[in-house]
């Protein structure tokens, strides 16, 4: 199987159901998963925010985390991406926590999958064609 870099827009869909959870799931099979460690706090992240806005319950967040924590993701160190990642922040003028994936699909040469459309959006317009084909979106639409 070939790598994919996936982000916590896509992992949440795996145990959360919303728009694209069907397409996130078929990545499961479909490729080795990779993600920076960066993931796993983000991914609290999000539950933490639909608990807050009323959209999990406390227990449903908790479950959805435990599911999480057992999901077959090559978790990689996050360290030798620092300086990539800033580098394409600063290209981007984008959130460096974003860049963390984009540098980690760079370092292996693969696809990065997100349903980030904002990031999306921010890789169309700009200069760099190799980052355009490095990002795709989750519905196929880039």
């Amino acid at each position: 199987m070939s790598p994919l870099v996936i982000d916590a827009s896509i992992a949440v869909k795996w145990v959360v159901e919303e728009q694209g959870t069907a397409e996130a799931l078929a990545l499961r099979t479909d490729a080795r998963l990779l993600a920076p460690e960066l993931l796993v706090a983000e991914c609290a992240n999000i539950l933490w925010k639909k608990v807050q806005r009323a959209e999990l319950s406390e227990r449903e967040a908790l479950l959805a985390a435990r599911l999480l924590e057992r999901a077959d993701i090559e978790l990689l160190p996050t360290r030798a991406l620092l300086e990539p990642a800033t580098q394409l922040a600063i290209e981007l003028d984008h959130p460096a926590y974003d860049c963390l994936y984009l540098a980690l699909a760079e370092a292996n040469d693969c696809r990065f999958v997100t349903a980030d459309e904002r990031l999306l959006r921010k890789l169309g317009q700009g200069r760099h064609p190799r980052l355009r084909d490095r990002a795709v979106s989750l519905t196929g639409g880039r």
